[in-house]
Protein backbone atom coordinates (compact mmCIF):
# COMPACT_ATOMS: atom_id res chain seq x y z
CA UNK A 1 0.00 0.00 0.00
CA UNK A 2 1.27 3.00 -0.70
CA UNK A 3 2.42 5.52 1.98
CA UNK A 4 5.88 6.87 1.60
CA UNK A 5 8.36 9.67 3.15
CA UNK A 6 9.32 12.21 0.93
CA UNK A 7 12.77 12.92 0.53
CA UNK A 8 15.12 15.75 -1.07
CA UNK A 9 14.62 14.97 -4.82
CA UNK A 10 13.98 11.05 -4.25
CA UNK A 11 10.45 10.57 -3.36
CA UNK A 12 8.89 6.94 -3.61
CA UNK A 13 6.19 6.43 -6.06
CA UNK A 14 2.91 5.93 -6.64
CA UNK A 15 -0.64 3.55 -10.19
CA UNK A 16 -3.47 -1.10 -16.31
CA UNK A 17 -5.16 -0.97 -19.38
CA UNK A 18 -3.12 0.32 -22.09
CA UNK A 19 -2.77 4.31 -21.90
CA UNK A 20 -3.30 6.04 -24.83
CA UNK A 21 -0.53 8.70 -25.51
CA UNK A 22 -1.59 11.96 -25.12
CA UNK A 23 1.54 15.02 -26.18
CA UNK A 24 1.64 17.20 -22.60
CA UNK A 25 4.49 19.76 -22.69
CA UNK A 26 5.83 19.26 -18.72
CA UNK A 27 8.44 20.87 -16.96
CA UNK A 28 9.81 17.13 -16.86
CA UNK A 29 8.59 15.30 -19.61
CA UNK A 30 6.58 12.27 -19.81
CA UNK A 31 7.30 8.53 -21.77
CA UNK A 32 4.87 8.91 -24.68
CA UNK A 33 4.80 5.12 -25.75
CA UNK A 34 1.87 3.03 -24.75
CA UNK A 35 1.50 0.79 -21.62
CA UNK A 36 1.97 -2.94 -22.26
CA UNK A 37 -0.60 -4.76 -23.43
CA UNK A 38 -2.67 -7.18 -20.84
CA UNK A 39 -2.40 -10.64 -20.43
CA UNK A 40 -2.86 -13.27 -18.16
CA UNK A 41 -5.14 -12.80 -15.15
CA UNK A 42 -8.95 -10.98 -16.61
CA UNK A 43 -8.73 -7.32 -17.09
CA UNK A 44 -9.86 -5.35 -14.27
CA UNK A 45 -12.89 -3.76 -14.45
CA UNK A 46 -12.73 -0.15 -15.51
CA UNK A 47 -14.79 2.30 -13.91
CA UNK A 48 -18.06 2.36 -14.05
CA UNK A 49 -19.32 4.48 -16.68
CA UNK A 50 -19.56 2.55 -20.51
CA UNK A 51 -17.34 5.98 -21.67
CA UNK A 52 -14.98 7.54 -20.12
CA UNK A 53 -15.98 10.97 -18.69
CA UNK A 54 -13.70 11.68 -16.00
CA UNK A 55 -10.32 11.08 -14.72
CA UNK A 56 -10.54 7.51 -17.00
CA UNK A 57 -10.31 9.41 -20.39
CA UNK A 58 -6.89 8.56 -21.34
CA UNK A 59 -5.41 12.33 -21.29
CA UNK A 60 -7.15 12.83 -17.57
CA UNK A 61 -5.10 9.50 -16.51
CA UNK A 62 -2.26 10.72 -17.73
CA UNK A 63 -2.56 13.96 -16.40
CA UNK A 64 -3.29 11.80 -12.68
CA UNK A 65 -0.37 9.71 -13.13
CA UNK A 66 1.79 12.34 -13.20
CA UNK A 67 0.51 14.95 -10.49
CA UNK A 68 1.16 11.88 -8.99
CA UNK A 69 4.38 11.60 -9.61
CA UNK A 70 5.30 14.64 -9.13
CA UNK A 71 4.42 14.37 -5.37
CA UNK A 72 5.95 10.82 -5.18
CA UNK A 73 9.71 11.35 -7.09
CA UNK A 74 10.12 14.66 -7.69
CA UNK A 75 9.25 14.10 -11.20
CA UNK A 76 6.37 13.95 -14.34
CA UNK A 77 8.01 10.82 -15.65
CA UNK A 78 5.69 8.24 -14.02
CA UNK A 79 6.76 5.41 -16.57
CA UNK A 80 10.54 5.93 -15.31
CA UNK A 81 9.39 4.20 -12.00
CA UNK A 82 8.83 0.23 -12.61
CA UNK A 83 12.29 -0.35 -11.28
CA UNK A 84 11.88 1.79 -8.41
CA UNK A 85 12.36 0.26 -5.10
CA UNK A 86 14.07 1.27 -1.54
CA UNK A 87 13.29 0.93 2.13
CA UNK A 88 12.36 4.36 3.24
CA UNK A 89 12.46 3.66 7.39
CA UNK A 90 8.87 4.08 7.46
CA UNK A 91 7.88 0.87 8.88
CA UNK A 92 6.63 -0.79 5.72
CA UNK A 93 9.47 -2.67 4.58
CA UNK A 94 10.19 -2.05 1.15
CA UNK A 95 8.48 0.16 -1.20
CA UNK A 96 8.74 -0.41 -5.17
CA UNK A 97 7.43 0.23 -8.55
CA UNK A 98 5.04 2.97 -10.18
CA UNK A 99 2.73 3.11 -7.44
CA UNK A 100 4.54 2.15 -4.29
CA UNK A 101 3.88 -1.48 -3.38
CA UNK A 102 5.19 -2.77 0.07
CA UNK A 103 6.49 -5.84 1.17
CA UNK A 104 4.69 -4.63 4.15
CA UNK A 105 1.40 -4.37 3.01
CA UNK A 106 0.11 -6.89 1.16
CA UNK A 107 0.05 -5.36 -2.65
CA UNK A 108 3.13 -6.28 -3.46
CA UNK A 109 2.90 -9.63 -2.41
CA UNK A 110 -0.10 -9.89 -4.76
CA UNK A 111 1.50 -7.79 -7.87
CA UNK A 112 4.72 -10.37 -7.60
CA UNK A 113 1.76 -13.55 -7.36
CA UNK A 114 -0.53 -12.02 -10.28
CA UNK A 115 2.98 -11.97 -12.09
CA UNK A 116 4.29 -15.32 -11.63
CA UNK A 117 0.63 -16.56 -12.58
CA UNK A 118 1.73 -14.76 -15.94
CA UNK A 119 5.18 -15.65 -16.17
CA UNK A 120 6.54 -18.45 -14.10
CA UNK A 121 10.19 -18.76 -13.40
CA UNK A 122 10.48 -15.03 -13.20
CA UNK A 123 13.14 -12.97 -11.74
CA UNK A 124 10.63 -12.28 -8.60
CA UNK A 125 9.00 -15.71 -8.25
CA UNK A 126 11.90 -17.60 -5.91
CA UNK A 127 10.89 -14.51 -3.25
CA UNK A 128 7.54 -15.05 -2.99
CA UNK A 129 8.14 -17.64 0.23
CA UNK A 130 9.76 -14.57 2.06
CA UNK A 131 6.99 -12.10 0.91
CA UNK A 132 4.21 -14.38 2.45
CA UNK A 133 6.56 -14.48 5.52
CA UNK A 134 7.05 -10.84 5.82
CA UNK A 135 3.40 -9.64 5.28
CA UNK A 136 2.50 -7.19 8.06
CA UNK A 137 6.25 -6.47 8.97
CA UNK A 138 8.89 -4.21 7.86
CA UNK A 139 11.14 -6.97 8.02
CA UNK A 140 13.65 -7.99 5.08
CA UNK A 141 14.26 -11.35 6.06
CA UNK A 142 14.60 -13.59 3.16
CA UNK A 143 14.49 -10.91 0.70
CA UNK A 144 18.25 -9.45 1.03
CA UNK A 145 20.38 -9.31 -0.36
CA UNK A 146 19.40 -9.76 -4.19
CA UNK A 147 15.62 -8.80 -4.41
CA UNK A 148 16.16 -5.36 -4.85
CA UNK A 149 18.02 -6.14 -8.11
CA UNK A 150 15.80 -9.36 -8.64
CA UNK A 151 12.81 -6.18 -8.64
CA UNK A 152 15.07 -3.99 -11.19
CA UNK A 153 15.59 -6.98 -13.63
CA UNK A 154 11.86 -8.26 -13.84
CA UNK A 155 10.83 -4.25 -14.12
CA UNK A 156 12.68 -4.71 -17.32
CA UNK A 157 9.88 -7.15 -18.75
CA UNK A 158 6.82 -5.82 -20.50
CA UNK A 159 4.80 -8.29 -18.60
CA UNK A 160 5.70 -6.93 -14.92
CA UNK A 161 5.32 -3.41 -16.07
CA UNK A 162 1.39 -4.79 -17.22
CA UNK A 163 0.88 -6.31 -13.62
CA UNK A 164 2.21 -3.60 -11.95
CA UNK A 165 -0.24 -1.60 -14.38
CA UNK A 166 -3.66 -4.17 -13.49
CA UNK A 167 -2.62 -3.98 -10.02
CA UNK A 168 -2.44 -0.16 -9.68
CA UNK A 169 -6.13 0.23 -11.06
CA UNK A 170 -7.68 -2.77 -9.67
CA UNK A 171 -6.61 -1.32 -6.10
CA UNK A 172 -6.73 2.15 -6.33
CA UNK A 173 -7.65 3.92 -9.65
CA UNK A 174 -10.96 1.96 -10.61
CA UNK A 175 -11.99 1.96 -7.00
CA UNK A 176 -11.34 5.76 -6.56
CA UNK A 177 -12.76 6.92 -9.56
CA UNK A 178 -16.21 4.41 -9.16
CA UNK A 179 -16.71 5.92 -5.49
CA UNK A 180 -16.02 9.60 -6.86
CA UNK A 181 -18.63 9.25 -9.88
CA UNK A 182 -21.69 7.60 -7.41
CA UNK A 183 -20.63 11.05 -5.31
CA UNK A 184 -21.06 13.01 -8.54
CA UNK A 185 -17.52 14.72 -8.42
CA UNK A 186 -15.79 15.39 -11.48
CA UNK A 187 -12.65 15.04 -13.07
CA UNK A 188 -10.91 17.23 -10.11
CA UNK A 189 -12.69 14.87 -7.07
CA UNK A 190 -12.07 12.00 -8.97
CA UNK A 191 -8.61 12.90 -8.62
CA UNK A 192 -8.58 13.55 -5.25
CA UNK A 193 -10.19 10.52 -4.13
CA UNK A 194 -7.34 8.60 -5.91
CA UNK A 195 -4.67 10.56 -4.80
CA UNK A 196 -5.74 9.86 -1.48
CA UNK A 197 -6.56 6.06 -1.43
CA UNK A 198 -2.76 5.82 -3.46
CA UNK A 199 -1.48 7.00 0.01
CA UNK A 200 -3.41 6.45 2.85
CA UNK A 201 -5.46 2.58 1.08
CA UNK A 202 -8.51 2.13 2.32
CA UNK A 203 -8.48 0.10 5.66
CA UNK A 204 -10.68 0.45 8.86
CA UNK A 205 -7.79 2.94 10.52
CA UNK A 206 -9.07 6.53 11.30
CA UNK A 207 -7.02 8.00 8.43
CA UNK A 208 -7.87 5.66 5.66
CA UNK A 209 -9.74 6.96 2.58
CA UNK A 210 -12.69 5.66 3.93
CA UNK A 211 -11.97 7.62 7.09
CA UNK A 212 -11.30 10.74 5.11
CA UNK A 213 -14.59 10.48 3.49
CA UNK A 214 -16.87 9.85 6.56
CA UNK A 215 -14.97 12.80 8.10
CA UNK A 216 -15.85 15.04 5.14
CA UNK A 217 -19.24 13.87 5.10
CA UNK A 218 -19.75 14.88 8.22
CA UNK A 219 -18.62 18.89 7.23
CA UNK A 220 -19.99 18.71 4.01
CA UNK A 221 -22.72 17.09 1.01
CA UNK A 222 -21.00 15.94 -1.96
CA UNK A 223 -23.44 16.66 -4.80
CA UNK A 224 -25.06 13.04 -5.59
CA UNK A 225 -26.70 14.49 -2.24
CA UNK A 226 -27.41 17.58 -3.15
CA UNK A 227 -24.51 19.68 -1.80
CA UNK A 228 -22.00 22.02 -3.43
CA UNK A 229 -18.81 20.09 -5.45
CA UNK A 230 -15.95 23.14 -4.43
CA UNK A 231 -17.43 23.27 -0.81
CA UNK A 232 -17.49 19.08 -0.72
CA UNK A 233 -14.51 18.88 -2.02
CA UNK A 234 -12.41 21.61 0.52
CA UNK A 235 -14.14 19.69 3.10
CA UNK A 236 -12.63 16.39 1.79
CA UNK A 237 -9.29 18.20 1.43
CA UNK A 238 -9.48 19.48 4.95
CA UNK A 239 -10.25 15.98 6.18
CA UNK A 240 -7.22 14.66 4.15
CA UNK A 241 -4.48 17.43 5.32
CA UNK A 242 -5.77 16.44 8.88
CA UNK A 243 -5.07 12.56 8.14
CA UNK A 244 -2.04 13.62 6.88
CA UNK A 245 -0.73 15.06 10.30
CA UNK A 246 -1.29 12.18 11.99
CA UNK A 247 1.63 10.59 10.82
CA UNK A 248 4.74 11.61 10.43
CA UNK A 249 5.43 10.83 6.99
CA UNK A 250 3.12 12.77 5.56
CA UNK A 251 3.19 16.04 7.44
CA UNK A 252 4.22 17.65 4.31
CA UNK A 253 1.23 18.44 3.36
CA UNK A 254 2.02 21.01 -0.38
CA UNK A 255 0.89 17.80 -2.91
CA UNK A 256 -2.71 18.91 -1.31
CA UNK A 257 -1.67 22.63 -0.04
CA UNK A 258 -0.18 24.04 -3.21
CA UNK A 259 -1.43 21.26 -5.85
CA UNK A 260 -4.87 19.82 -5.49
CA UNK A 261 -6.04 23.07 -3.50
CA UNK A 262 -4.75 25.27 -5.80
CA UNK A 263 -6.72 23.55 -8.86
CA UNK A 264 -9.98 23.97 -6.47
CA UNK A 265 -9.77 27.69 -5.67
CA UNK A 266 -9.43 28.26 -9.35
CA UNK A 267 -12.54 26.19 -10.15
CA UNK A 268 -10.42 23.50 -12.30
CA UNK A 269 -12.98 20.76 -11.71
CA UNK A 270 -12.43 18.96 -14.77
CA UNK A 271 -8.58 19.18 -13.92
CA UNK A 272 -8.03 20.93 -17.50
CA UNK A 273 -4.37 22.02 -18.62
CA UNK A 274 -2.71 24.19 -18.45
CA UNK A 275 -2.03 23.12 -14.96
CA UNK A 276 0.49 24.62 -12.34
CA UNK A 277 1.47 23.69 -9.02
CA UNK A 278 4.22 22.75 -6.41
CA UNK A 279 4.81 19.71 -4.31
CA UNK A 280 7.69 20.38 -1.89
CA UNK A 281 8.43 23.30 -3.38
CA UNK A 282 9.50 22.30 -6.46
CA UNK A 283 6.99 24.11 -9.19
CA UNK A 284 5.35 21.38 -11.97
CA UNK A 285 3.67 22.44 -15.20
CA UNK A 286 1.31 20.54 -17.39
CA UNK A 287 0.05 22.56 -20.43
Amino acid sequence: MEVRVPTPHVRTVLLALTLVAVPLTATTTAHAAPEPADAGRAAPLAPSAAAATGLDDPAKKEIAMQLVSSAENSSLDWKAQYGYIEDIGDGRGYTAGIIGFCSGTGDMLDLVELYTGRKPGNALASYLPALRQVDGTDSHQGLDPGFTSAWKQAAKDSAFKTAQNDERDRVYFNPAVNRAKQDKLGTLGQFAYYDAIVMHGDGGDSTSFSSIRKRALAKAKPPAQGGDEKQYLHAFLDARVWAMKQEEAHEDTSRVDTAQRVFLNKGNLNLDPPLDWKVYGDSFHIG
